[in-house]
């Protein structure tokens, strides 16, 4: 018999459920980057919505000339400032609404999407949200086809698309939830979260392609990318192992027991130390635990099983210990990525005097050392077993970082770039630490008893309230900023540190179950 081709051995070497893990990890990274990669061009644009303007005397001739000539069929823009009504003095203050309008939206809706994702097929549910945001980030850009010079225009648009953009994150959330486990979970989903950097970038370099010569093209193409990805949703994604008879992850606890009805091996409560005289799975420990026994359980009001129909309440999900310092601790560090996110490439223009497409290219670094930032969080987590640790020590780390990318970079665009990868990795890395692995250990908490339906409200709740301080940041940043951009970066310091601060007794007690564990082992 011939040798197999080693194309064929290669393929042949993975198992069915394997192949299937690879690909629904590889759709849903894609699915959520399509989704970033829409919300990325408003900051491309902001640079050509508001130019700098020449003189108040050159303004006058030039428009008393427009008025004499005949008109073109490009419409004309009585302002040379850029695109009315973003061409006024007080442009920062009207491009932040835009921001905080679609951040807000975001955050509202993000609350109920959770509660409605996990009551509705995440294909359906998943579908439908890509194809509106398709529709109105499209909106937006035909503002500019249509020769719209209504403010009130582009604010519904982006109400409306950061409504619609809620349905995408619980649904990938809860989706690689359930088809991967435990083990490894933080580099796992640190290398998937990778999808929010990578849609950035893809957002910022298709937008700024067309930023100075047809800025109505930098959201009309997003949202054409965003629709099809949905049309891919519906024709591909598989929400859960069972729907294609492919086995769960088994726990990494050695006390499961097999689920007939779900065919998943399910994690069983552990016993506390002072019962079984051994301390308890160090994977149980790392994260939430309680100071006496690093083990807390809630009562079974909170769901039923997977084998269950019960959804979790929203007070249920947030008596899971830890939801509520994880989420509040996302609003700060949220706020610090969106004020970059939002506010980057305008930066860049003002500091560099680089033009609107050179700076959103430049801006791309920043989400290069972001998917760095994330995958090594996730590497650092899974080692060391501590969550919250990891995310500390990165915060730590991010607010000095902060005073010299506001310091050096204005020495040159070499020492910028340097400092664009630094501040990315340090910034994004916490988030996106709480956003999925952390997201996901939650809502599989031992205290939820299996109920997997739990995970989309717990994921919803906690980058709900870091959408809060995704909408404070950006706001900010446009109050801000008139008065010197230092300011804002004193700002995002303090913010920083308040996510710390957040996050200090979780941090404790890893640290004190870490001592526990060592002291039992030596005797």
């Amino acid at each position: 018999m011939a040798q197999l081709p080693p194309g064929i051995r290669f393929i042949t070497s993975f198992s069915r459920d394997q192949w299937y893990r690879a690909f629904i990890f590889s759709l849903t990274f894609l699915l959520y980057a399509s989704f970033h990669l829409s919300r990325k061009p408003i900051s491309i644009v902001k640079g050509e919505l508001h130019k700098h303007c020449a003189s108040q005397v050159e303004l006058d001739s030039y428009k008393e000339y427009a008025a004499q000539i005949q008109p073109v069929k490009k419409p004309f823009n009585a302002s040379q400032c850029g695109w009315e009504p973003f061409d006024k003095s007080n442009y920062k203050q009207l491009l932040g609404a835009l921001d905080y309008s679609f951040l807000c939206a975001y955050a509202v809706g993000m609350y109920l999407s959770g509660l409605i994702g996990e009551r509705l097929p995440i294909r359906y549910y998943l579908t439908g949200g890509m194809l509106a945001s398709g529709l109105f980030t499209a909106m937006f850009g035909l503002g500019y086809f249509y020769n719209v010079h209504n403010l009130w225009f582009y604010i519904m648009a982006q109400i409306a698309n950061g409504l619609v953009q809620t349905t995408g994150w619980p649904s990938v959330v809860t989706c690689i939830g359930n088809w991967f486990g435990k083990g490894r979970r933080g580099l796992i989903m640190g290398v998937w979260n990778s999808h929010t950097s990578v849609g950035n970038i893809l957002g910022s370099l298709i937008a700024a392609y067309w930023v100075s010569t047809c800025w109505g093209l930098s959201f009309v193409v997003p949202g054409v990318i965003v629709a099809l990805m949905g049309v891919v949703c519906f024709l591909f994604l598989i929400e859960h192992p069972k729907d294609v008879s492919c086995s769960c992850t088994p726990s990494t606890s050695s006390k499961t027991f097999l689920n007939g009805a779900s065919r998943c091996r399910i994690q069983m409560p552990t016993l506390n130390a002072k019962e079984n005289g051994k301390p308890q799975d160090a994977e149980m420990q790392h994260l939430l635990t309680d100071s006496e026994n690093c083990s807390v359980s809630l009562s079974s009001s909170t769901g039923e099983g997977r084998h269950g129909t019960s959804a979790i309440s929203f007070l249920g999900a947030l008596k899971i210990p830890g939801v509520v310092e994880f989420s509040l601790c996302l609003l700060f560090a949220k706020l610090v990525s969106y004020t970059f996110l939002f506010w980057l490439p305008l930066y860049i223009t003002n500091v560099e005097h680089l033009d609107a497409k050179r700076a959103g290219d430049l801006s791309t670094l920043f989400d290069v050392g972001g998917i760095f930032g994330g995958i090594l969080a996730g590497l650092i987590s899974d080692r060391l077993e501590k969550r919250a640790s990891t995310c500390g020590m990165m915060l730590l780390l991010a607010a000095p970082t902060l005073y010299m990318f506001s310091a050096v970079s204005k020495m040159g665009l070499e020492a910028t770039v340097v400092m664009l990868l630094i501040s990315g990795a340090l910034v994004n890395g916490p988030y996106a630490l709480i956003t999925t692995a952390v997201s996901a250990d939650l809502g599989t908490h031992k205290s939820l008893k299996g109920n997997a339906r739990a995970l989309s409200t717990v994921t919803a709740i906690i980058d709900g309230t870091g959408s809060v301080g995704a909408a404070l940041g950006p706001l900010l940043a446009g109050l801000i900023s008139p008065s010197g951009w230092n300011n804002v970066f004193y700002m995002l310091m303090v913010a920083d540190a308040c996510a710390l601060l957040l996050l200090l007794r979780l941090i404790q007690k890893e640290l004190q179950c870490h001592a526990d564990h060592t002291l039992f082992k030596e005797h």
